[in-house]
Parts: C-alpha cells; structure tokens; sequence
C-alpha cells in the first residue's frame, strides 16, 4: 500500500472508530445475535469517511482492472458510488434482493453491463458472507465475471473465506474488526 493509500486507510480507519461502533445488544443480517455492530454508513456518509473511501476503492478497482464497481443493495452503493467519486473509470450497479417486478425487470440496477466487464464486488461489513455471495450468484447469473471482492471492513467471522471460495477471486477488506475495536469482548487472544 503507497504512502497516499495508507494515509487514507488511516483515515477511514478513524472514521469508522468514531461514528460506525455501536456498543450493545444486535442482529446481524445473518440473524446471529452480536454485542456490537460496525454501522459503516454512519462513517463513509460523512466527508472525511467518503473521501478516503473514495481514494481507496478507486485505487483498488484500478488495481484488479475493474471496469464495474457494485453489489448488495445498501451495503455496496455508497462504495460504488465512492469508486465514481475517486476518479475510477468503471460502472456502478446495484444488485436488488429480488428481480423488480415494474419497469425493466432488472435485478442488477445502474449502467448495462456488458461480456468484457469485470466487476468488482463490495460490501460494507462481511460477516458470514452471505450477502456478498448472493450478489456474487447474481452477477454470475447474468454471465458476468468477477475480479475481486472489496469490504470496509471484515469482522472475522469466516466470511472472508467463504467468499473468496464462491468468488475463486481475491478478497481484500479495508479493515478488520480487531482494528476498528481492538478491546471487543469476544475477541481471541
């Protein structure tokens, strides 16, 4: 990572620790209970969070050779519209839980995609990888190949490799949640 990623990285780091940790009692989506949450929208939709998103998720498309940028809807439109925002020359989509039933019938929102795409999925927070993995299974669905998948940050909790298996592409999260909170209680010595 360059000097200017890792700066921004430190940034958007700091940002997630002051607005994204919620201390107590959840559901994650996967529907297992936590005592804590990264609510990384608090963080990235505010200017000093977006800014160093943007720089970052930019740099990485360009890394992969992404020419599209998306994923689940919510979690992944700010992070493609941040991919816009730092200058990347791709696409952003968003890919629906269902196929909408007016209109054009899409699934995956945004830009056509077209055969010699290369998309690169994001994600706010992985967990189990659920979410990832079906926007994975749609974009694939569609014929659409996938160069690497993006997340802010990763709680460690076995996603990341059940994603990079359904994916058979890299798997990168910007953080981890032993970064964003180190003193958590159920964190392994």
């Amino acid at each position: 990572m360059t000097g200017v990623a890792a700066s921004a990285r430190e940034r958007l780091l700091a940002e997630l620790r002051a607005h994204a940790l919620v201390i107590g009692e959840v559901v994650l989506t996967s529907g297992a209970r936590a005592q804590y949450l990264v609510d990384a929208k608090r963080a990235i939709l505010r200017p000093a969070g977006f800014l160093a998103l943007a720089e970052l998720v930019a740099g990485q498309a360009r890394n992969w050779g992404a020419t599209a940028v998306g994923g689940m809807t919510m979690g992944a439109d700010p992070i493609a519209c941040a991919a816009l925002a730092g200058g990347a020359d791709v696409k952003a989509f968003f890919v629906r839980q269902e196929v909408k039933q007016h209109g054009l019938a899409r699934r995956i929102e945004g830009p056509l995609l077209g055969p010699g795409d290369r998309c690169m999925l994001v994600e706010d927070v992985v967990t189990t990888g659920g979410s990832t993995i079906r926007a994975l299974e749609a974009i694939r669905a569609e014929g659409h190949r996938v160069c690497g998948v993006l997340a802010i940050c990763d709680r460690l909790a076995g996603g990341a490799q059940a994603i990079e298996r359904a994916a058979r592409a890299p798997f990168l999260a910007l953080t981890t949640i032993d970064e964003v909170y180190p003193q958590r209680p159920d964190r392994e010595a």
